[in-house]
């Protein structure tokens, strides 16, 4: 299963440290990358790969939003399928 983590805020450093470190200790693999900052202001987006965490899905995601508080950000982690279907034309 395939997963899109976004990340926004007051960029800040250790954000992609903070948010990496937690991926490579549930065995979640990213598979893109990519991210900006903006007039002071963090923007990350990443494609996962969620096959070989055992967690289940909302773990995750309470555990990423968890982290994003702790940082002062937003980070959403969303199932590709919903996240296509939401930006399709």
């Amino acid at each position: 299963m395939r997963g899109i983590i976004t990340v926004l805020g007051k960029d800040r450093v250790g954000i992609i440290a903070k948010v990496c470190s937690y991926l490579a200790n549930e065995e979640i693999n990213i598979l893109d990358i990519s991210q900006t900052i903006v007039g002071g202001f963090f923007n990350m987006m990443m494609i996962v790969d969620l096959s070989d965490n055992t967690h289940k899905f909302e773990a995750v995601s309470k555990s990423l939003k968890g982290i994003g508080e702790e940082l002062g950000l937003e980070i959403k982690l969303q199932r590709e399928d919903i996240f296509n279907n939401m930006h399709r034309i």
